[in-house]
Parts: structure tokens; sequence; C-alpha cells
């Protein structure tokens, strides 16, 4: 592991190359100066901002973890040291965890030979956290183009990445990934049908591989890519909902009609609308249950000394009564209506 400097004197070689930060920067209001050269100045000052501060978070996350660690092994108060110091130093802990992770990312790129140390100029802080996080193939790729001095943008790590999915995935047919490698077939459209495969259950994942066969074309991609979001939209759903939770219906013959009749998009919204409805339902009742005791608790603790208590018991009636009434739309607006919802229960008492 790359040890931390002795001194902050040694910082700036130790590990990085040195950052300039005093820089001059072009005058917005310098009519003679061209468009192409402004933004090329611009963008040279903001990539160097970009540098000192994947750096900057790096040695902070390295620092947080010496604390840590001396905290778990020397303190006495479970972790209670760290948290002091962090709120001395006015961090949150999920901020200060955030950057022992990325400097835990930025140790083990190194260890493993994917960087050298004066690669991580080349890359701006999201690209490098995306590096971090991708699969060691992609990170060797990500290391080699960094090494030749290519500015490594999250763009270039997400593009490295889709390649490398398309080209590895199982779930694709040979002839599409053959087509990927030669370039006949965009890689930016396979990845988005990969991370959709991936949710569906084989008997799913069968018809789309026959299509891409049948027709190996960019259309055909992208409308693979749509229905299968829809049906792992609509078996994710399907599963949530307990109207559906019956022997008599059958799921998989109620897709089949629906991929037929080409209403899969609404017959998914359907199902996942019906899931949200049941929970809001839930939800509802709940707290409704909760302002009614509430009000219950209010009103036996107030009386004729509290007239304003007892006033604010009166208008949320309409919230706490054997109805739920609630205003839709303004009593001024032209369009108002009110919405009255009277909830039942099985449950005795």
């Amino acid at each position: 592991m790359v040890q931390a400097p002795q001194s902050p004197a040694q910082l700036p070689n130790s590990v990085f190359e040195e950052v300039e930060l005093s820089f001059q920067l072009p005058d917005p209001e310098n009519e003679q100066l061209p468009d192409m050269e402004f933004q090329r100045q611009v963008d040279m000052a903001w990539q160097v901002c970009d540098r000192f501060d994947l750096q900057t978070d790096i040695w902070r996350g390295r620092i947080l973890r010496i604390v840590r660690d001396r905290e778990k092994k020397q303190g006495e108060g479970r972790g209670t040291g760290f948290l002091k110091w962090l709120q001395e130093r006015e961090i949150s802990k999920s901020q200060a965890y955030s950057w022992i992770e990325l400097a835990d990312s930025a140790d083990t790129l190194l260890e493993a030979g994917c960087l050298e140390p004066e690669d991580v100029n080349q890359f701006s802080k999201r690209a490098f956290v995306e590096t971090a996080q991708a699969a060691p193939e992609v990170q060797q790729m990500v290391g080699e183009a960094a090494k030749r001095g290519d500015r490594i943008t999250r763009r270039e790590v997400k593009q490295l990445s889709d390649e490398w999915t398309a080209i590895t995935s199982d779930l694709l047919p040979e002839m599409i990934k053959e087509k990927a490698s030669n370039h006949i077939l965009p890689v930016k459209y396979l990845a988005p049908l990969v991370k959709e495969m991936q949710k569906l259950p084989e008997v799913h994942q069968a018809p789309i591989r026959e299509a891409l066969v049948e027709s190996p074309e960019v259309e055909t991609l992208k409308q693979a890519t749509t229905e299968a979001r829809y049906l792992a939209r609509y078996l994710e759903a399907a599963a949530q909902v307990q109207a559906l939770n019956s022997e008599s219906l059958n799921l998989e013959l109620a897709l089949e009609e629906a991929l037929r009749l080409g209403c899969l998009n609404s017959a998914a919204d359907l199902v996942s609308q019906s899931a949200q409805l049941e929970q809001t339902t839930i939800k509802l009742f709940t707290t409704w249950k909760r302002i009614r005791g509430l009000v219950e608790r209010v009103y036996l603790d107030s009386g004729a000394s509290t007239p304003h208590l007892r006033s604010l018991l009166a208008h949320l009636q309409p919230l706490s009564g054997e109805f739920i009434e609630v205003q839709l739309g303004t009593l001024e607006g032209s369009v108002s209506h009110t919405i009255r919802l009277k909830i039942e229960t099985d449950e005795e008492g």
C-alpha cells in the first residue's frame, strides 16, 4: 500500500505530479479572443481543478482511514473517537466513508498495477470513481489509456465498460457479439439490452435472443431493449400486487396475450401502478389510524381553557373522521373538487 508522506511538504511529489493552481484565466470581455481559444483555456483550467480535487479527496480518504483504524485498535469508545474527530471538522459520516472508499479504490488500482501514481492526473474525479467500480478488465484497459497520456473522462470509462459488457455477456448470441467486435453493430446499443435481460428469467431471454439472430439489426436491438424493460417491469410489479395472488390467474398467459396484442407497455404500466396503489392504500390507512389516535389524545388533554387547540382539532376533522375529505384544486379556482374517501376494515373493534 502507498505510504502517506511524513510531512505536508512531501505531499505534492510523493504520489502525484506537482499541481500548479496559479494560472491566468481568460478575460470574458475580450472580444479579440476567439471562442475556440477561450474554451481551450477554460477547459485547461477546469482540468487542473478537477485533478486537484481528485487528489485532495484521495488523500482525505487516506487520512480519515488511519484516524478510523487507530480508533478501532486503540480507542475505547467503539468508534466514538472517530465520530468526534469528524464532528470537530464538520464532516458527515457518509462523506467521510465516501472519501475512504475513494482512497481504498486508489490504493487498489495502484497496487494491482492498473495505474502508476502519475497516471491519476489523467482522470477526472467522476471518471476515477467509475473506473474503481468497473470490472478488472475494464480497469486494465482504462489504465493502459491513461499510461498513453489519454485524458480519461467518465464518458471514456462508460464506453469501455459498455464494450466489455457487450463482448463478454453470455446473454447475447455469438453472432451479435461478433458484429459488435467488428463494429458492424454499435456497442452502445448492446449494454442497455444486456442490463435489461439480466432481470429476466431464461424463459423470457430465449425469445429475445432468437429475434436478434433472425434480424441482427440496430432497430431489433432497440426494440428488444424496450421489450425486455417492459417485461422486467411487468414481472417485478406483478409479484408485488396482492390482488394478483390468485390461483385462478395465469400471469404468463396474460403476458403472452399482451405481447400478441402489442400492449405490453400498457400492461406493464397497469401492473406497476396497481402495485403503487396497494402500497399507497396501506400507508394511507396506517397514517389515518395514527392521526385518529393523536386527535383523541390531544382532545383528552385539552379543554375549555384551550379554545384554539380545540379549533385546531375541529379543522382537522376532515382528515381524522370516518370520511377523509381533501380539496383538489383551490376554492377560488375554476376547477375544484372534493375527494371523499371512506376507510372500512374487517378488523373487530
